[in-house]
Order: structure tokens, then C-alpha cells, then sequence
């Protein structure tokens, strides 16, 4: 019963994603997790709302995700290579996953004892986004491989950095490209130049952290990585 009930959650993911290539993706795993934290009777918690860059507390009034998608030829090409450059670069090259990175990532970890890196790649991030949650176990992690393959069957590089663009959180209740682009600069994600772009890129994987300390020379140190790097990034 249970290797059934298996089965079927995995042909409704691959059925999902199918549809995902002319359809775009609503709530994500991420962004229900993130509202139902938004939602809770804690004090002091940030209510987001769905107008760009406004930020109110208020336990009274419902909070909401700030989201907005926007399609692929209107998103600066600065924050494309940015991404890349910063979280994966041999996108347009791997089949979703990058095994060199992931060895790397081990022989990091392994010296320094804990986990300093991950390896994971553009596509692993999109589907971990889009239907797990943010624990890290050896199940989960299996379960991202197959997710990531029916992401790599279904969809092209382009349409791949498109949706995640679209839905990776970059601050307390800021999701997607566009919403990032108003929140922290007040424009559109087609006008973001490339030091805007190298910044947004440099807060993955730790947005809400550093939508709090912007300055925090940590993320200024890996901007200026970023920046220097984007040039050799390869668009899909």
C-alpha cells in the first residue's frame, strides 16, 4: 500500500511539472511554509504585503506573500548571470545535477566538520522550492534527485531559470525576481544593473538573514565575487 500510495505521488509531481512548462507555477512548498510563519501569534512578526517594498507589523491584519511573476525576456539578464555565477556555473551544462560540485561540497564539509556547502544546483534548489521543505534528511534528499530529473525531462534551461527566478525566496515573505527587485530597490526586475543583480544573487541562500543586515560585510565580501564573476556566465 504504501510503495502504491509512492507511486502515485510521484506521477502527480511529474504531471505537475508537465504542466508547469506552458503553466506558471502558483504557492510553491517555500511560500506556504513561509505564510503559515508569517500567519503565526508570535509578536514582532514582519507582515509582508503583496505592495511592493511595504513592510508593517501588525498582528491584526493578515499577512501575505509578496510575489509577482514576471516573464523571462522581462527579467534583466545582470540577475540571470548573477544567479549562475553565484550558484551554479555549469547550469547550461549538467543534467541537473553537478556531481564535480556536490564532491567538492563533501570534501569542504568533511574538513571543516560540519556543513559549509552544498553543491546543490540551480535545478535541485527549483525543486526543493517548488515541493519540499527546507529539512535536511537522506529521504528528502532522494527524493530532490527525482524531482530534479523530472524538472531536467520536462522543462529547457530557459524555462528552468525562469521559474526559479520566479520563486526563490529573497527576504521575509519576498518571493520571485520582481518582488525582489521592488522590495530592495524599488524597480522593476527588467532594470536591475549588474552590481543590483550581483547583491541579490549574493544573498542566496540566506535572504532573510541578510534582508535584515544589508550591509553586513559578509555579503558585501561575496557581491564583489559575484560581480567579478558574472561576465563569464553562460546564458541558456
Amino acid at each position: 500500500m504504501a510503495a502504491a500510495s509512492a507511486v502515485v505521488v510521484q506521477a502527480l509531481f511529474f504531471i505537475k511539472i508537465g504542466m508547469w512548462v506552458v503553466i506558471d507555477p502558483g504557492m510553491t512548498s517555500f511560500m506556504r511554509a513561509q505564510q503559515l510563519r508569517l500567519e503565526s501569534p508570535e509578536p514582532n512578526v514582519a507582515r509582508v504585503d503583496a505592495t511592493p517594498a511595504r513592510t508593517q507589523r501588525s498582528a491584526a491584519v493578515q499577512p501575505v506573500i509578496q510575489h509577482s511573476w514576471v516573464a523571462y525576456d522581462r527579467i534583466s539578464r545582470n540577475i540571470k548571470r548573477a544567479v549562475i555565477a553565484a550558484e551554479d556555473s555549469n547550469f547550461t551544462e549538467h543534467d541537473g545535477v553537478d556531481w564535480e560540485a556536490l564532491e567538492r561540497a563533501w570534501q569542504k564539509n568533511q574538513r571543516r566538520g560540519h556543513v559549509v556547502a552544498g553543491g546543490s544546483t540551480l535545478t535541485q534548489q527549483l525543486a526543493k522550492n517548488l515541493f519540499l521543505t527546507a529539512d535536511r534528511s537522506y529521504v528528502r534528499k532522494g527524493q530532490e534527485f527525482v524531482i530534479t530529473w523530472m524538472i531536467e525531462f520536462w522543462m529547457d534551461k530557459p524555462r528552468i531559470l525562469e521559474v526559479y527566478l520566479n520563486v526563490v525566496e529573497w527576504g521575509v515573505g519576498v518571493f520571485g525576481i520582481e518582488a525582489a527587485a521592488h522590495h530592495y530597490y524599488g524597480i522593476p526586475a527588467s532594470a536591475l544593473s549588474a552590481p543590483q543583480a550581483a547583491k541579490l544573487a549574493a544573498m542566496l541562500p540566506n535572504p532573510r538573514y541578510f534582508d535584515r543586515n544589508r550591509n553586513h560585510p559578509q555579503l558585501l565580501r561575496k557581491t564583489a565575487t559575484v560581480l567579478a564573476r558574472m561576465g563569464g556566465a553562460t546564458l541558456p
